[in-house]
């Protein structure tokens, strides 16, 4: 089954900044991971809610694509870089368990 990292951000200040520097830097060190068979980013509006700035999902083929892929070396490197994006994240993994 699909497995997918899940990341989201929260509003940051400068969010043409962001956004500059989030897909001009560090989209191109996610698209390189082992095992990477999808990759999507959306900007949610909430219904009643606070929303995140930005999600990021990327899936894998099973649990054990994606265990290797938070241990590689290319993982690393973009986790060294998600360490200087201007936007606190929060990060989850799971299952899909529905999709058309």
């Amino acid at each position: 089954m699909t497995h997918r990292l899940t990341i989201q951000y929260d509003t940051p200040a400068d969010p043409e900044a962001f956004d500059k520097r989030y897909f001009e830097q560090h989209v191109p060190l996610v698209r390189p991971l082992p095992g990477l068979r999808g990759v999507s980013f959306s900007k949610p509006r909430g219904l009643g809610g606070v929303a995140p700035y930005l999600v990021a999902e990327l899936d894998f083929d099973d649990a054990n694509a994606l265990k290797a892929a938070l241990k590689s070396p290319e993982m690393a490197a973009v986790g060294a870089d998600a360490e200087t994006l201007p936007a606190t994240r929060v990060m989850f993994t799971g299952e899909v368990v529905g999709a058309d």
